[in-house]
């Protein structure tokens, strides 16, 4: 997939990032704190396609910050479901090797005002190679290839390195395209299509972090288009 993204060079202190947004918002698409209430992400077609972009972006550009802005997206059909969950948060995408702590992210966060253009591709087969190559080893616990959540600033971190990241990069786009063709999708309904958990360290508490996907089409309903559909046929 080609991503048109916003390159920034904010600094902090003597050290200068490389942070990355979408060119565009993913405007119907949300996320909540998968250390609260429930993890989930809630997104259209397009908007979980782009998503899955961007976690293959990232599992190959280890020095670079992918912020993905989701607080201030379209209210969707279901934002009440979202606030239940803890309300939204932005996302942010890195490898631990990069050392950022989340803590500086707001300085940095107030300097992402004047970006420049960058337009990138993703390499679907070498993501599927790498989620493989994840799913081989993601049964030992002392792995360090994990998605490491961490909540600071009304931001979401999930930290980890190249396999995970195109493990999760996979899963998005396999939850998009099933989400096309869940039942009653067309009437606004939101449906679990896939998850994020097993990324997530394993974590034998009461409440352990969560990050479910949910695939909501977008308003109007009635012009959602399933496959094999004539265009803006509604119904199943």
């Amino acid at each position: 997939m080609r991503l048109r993204l916003r390159r920034f060079r904010p600094r902090d202190g003597v050290v200068e990032y490389r942070v990355v947004q979408p060119w565009l918002p993913l405007r119907h698409t949300a996320m909540s704190d998968p250390l609260g209430e429930y993890g989930v992400v809630v997104g259209d077609h397009d908007g979980l396609s782009r998503l899955a972009a961007l976690f293959s972006f990232a599992a190959y550009s280890r020095h670079t910050v992918v912020h993905v802005p989701l607080r201030d997206g379209v209210p969707l059909a279901e934002e009440g479901f979202v606030d239940s969950c803890g309300g939204r948060v932005d996302l942010v995408l890195m490898h631990h090797s990069l050392g950022l702590r989340p803590t500086a992210w707001p300085r940095i966060r107030r300097q992402l005002t004047a970006g420049t253009p960058l337009t990138v591709e993703t390499h679907e087969a070498r993501t599927e190679r790498d989620a493989a190559a994840w799913l081989r080893q993601s049964g030992h616990h002392d792995s360090r290839e994990w998605l490491r959540p961490v909540t600071y600033a009304r931001t979401a971190f999930l930290i980890g390195s190249r396999d995970v990241f195109a493990a999760a990069s996979v899963e998005v786009a396999d939850a998009a395209g099933r989400g096309l063709r869940e039942y009653d999708v067309s009437k606004g309904y939101l449906r679990l299509v896939g998850t994020l958990t097993h990324e997530l360290p394993p974590d034998d508490s009461l409440r352990p972090p969560e990050l479910d996907i949910t695939f909501q089409a977008r308003r109007p309903h009635h012009r959602f288009k399933r496959p094999g559909q004539k265009r803006f046929q509604a119904g199943c």
